[in-house]
Order: structure tokens, then sequence, then C-alpha cells
């Protein structure tokens, strides 16, 4: 690390340097020690600090990434525009296609509902704010992995129901959608949502029984998924300039 460009304050910086790192993707101790620069016994002793307080924890492959007090830290914070602006857009997709809508967000090796808005009756397929799903099925997985790095989106696509083919695809049309991928009997459709400078931060959903939704569910809602998205997007881009 630089003397000219740190705080003075060592150790922040040093964690600093690794939560960084860490905004990329799930990382092992030697790409830790590739990003950072930190000799590894450094980099190992700050990492293992880190996940103490919860800021970095581990993946199902032992390796390093962002952990849940981030979030909650953000949260409390009252800066998660993301949240604040989710509940009203939610409701609205989920008025407008009559299926219960949710919003997740990419952590590691899962994805997380951080918001929802439930169908008030029928049949309906129900996702609790804090659920933990699978990154390796569902259109809102696909859509979280989509526009990662390449070498991200190669690991991420191991074991994964769905093929470099199909992203390539998402990436083109705004829009995913899963068919019995996640859960048998169960139909989705997911859109992007963007920060200000245009990365995916989360994915905007709907789900519902494959018996209503159809065989080609983003035939019908792609459209409307895209515009919901894109709607939480300028919010949040707005929240951002100001």
């Amino acid at each position: 690390m630089s003397d000219d460009g740190g705080s003075g304050v060592g150790v922040i910086d040093k964690a600093a340097t690794v939560l960084t790192a860490l905004e990329a993707g799930p990382a092992t101790l030697a790409q830790l020690v590739s990003a950072t620069g930190l000799a590894r016994p450094t980099a190992h002793r700050i990492s293992v600090a880190l996940e103490y307080h919860r800021l970095v924890t581990r993946d199902a492959h032992g390796r390093f990434v962002l952990g849940p007090r981030i979030t909650e830290l953000a949260a409390s914070a009252g800066e998660d525009h993301l949240l604040a602006a989710a509940g009203p857009v939610l409701v609205a997709l989920r008025d407008k296609t009559h299926e219960s809508a949710q919003l997740y967000r990419r952590q590691g090796d899962m994805r997380i509902c951080v918001a929802n808005a439930e169908r008030p009756v029928g049949l309906r397929d129900s996702i609790p704010v804090g659920a933990t799903l699978s990154m390796l099925a569902g259109s809102a997985a696909q859509i979280l992995l989509a526009w990662e790095e390449p070498e991200r989106l190669h690991r991420g696509l191991q074991n994964a129901h769905f093929t470099a083919t199909m992203l390539s695809a998402v990436r083109r049309r705004g829009w995913a959608q899963s068919v019995a991928e996640r859960e048998p009997g169960v139909a989705s459709v997911s859109a992007p949502v963007r920060n200000a400078h245009g990365h995916v931060i989360a994915a905007i959903s709907i789900s519902g029984p494959i018996d209503r939704m159809g065989r080609q569910p983003g035939r019908v809602h792609g459209a409307t998924l895209i515009a919901a998205g894109k709607r939480l997007s300028d919010i949040v881009a707005s929240a951002h300039e100001g």
C-alpha cells in the first residue's frame, strides 16, 4: 500500500483495502493478497478480524465475501435509497401483474430477498424478506450474474441450471425468465436494477404458479419488469446525484 494515499491509521486503511477488494466478489486468501498488495499474514489477520465483526463472511467454498453487517449498517444510516424506494415500485408491479413481487441482492454465492410485495389472495409463490436463495437457479439469479465480469460469470455458471447462451439472451433483451428452474410448478420473470454508474445492483422479480404465469412468462411480463427496474434505477440514480 502506498503511504501517500492513506488516512494515517494503517490498520483502518488495510481493512478498507480488503473490503474494497471483496466488492469485486468472493476471494481466496491468495486472491486477496494479490488484489490488496498486503502480506499474506496481514491479509489473513485483517480478514479474520473483519469476519468476527460480520463485515466479512465465508461462502460455501471458504472464500471471503462481504458480510451481512455491511447491509445492516447501510440501512441503519438511512443511505439505502434502493430499499427506501423499493416498496412503492414493488406494490405497483404486483398490482399491474397480479403476481407477488420481490427484490433480490447478491451476497457471495447466494441471493437475498431484501423487499417484497405479496399477492393478497390466491395461489402465490411466497418469498419472505431475508430469504436466502441459490445463485444457480431462477430468473433473479440469471439477472444478478448476466452482467458480471467474464471470470466471475464463468465461475457462476458452474453447476447452474442456465447457460452462457441463455445469459447472452438475457443481456440482449433485458429480462430473464424461469419456469420450474428453482422450484417445480413455479415461474418467474426478472429485470436488472442499476446504480448511477450503470452497474447491476439488484434484480426485481415477479413469481407465481406456472398454471397462471404460463410457460413463456417473459413474453407477457418482460417489458413490465424492465420498466419497473428502470423506474427503481432512476430513483436510485436521482438520490445519488442529490
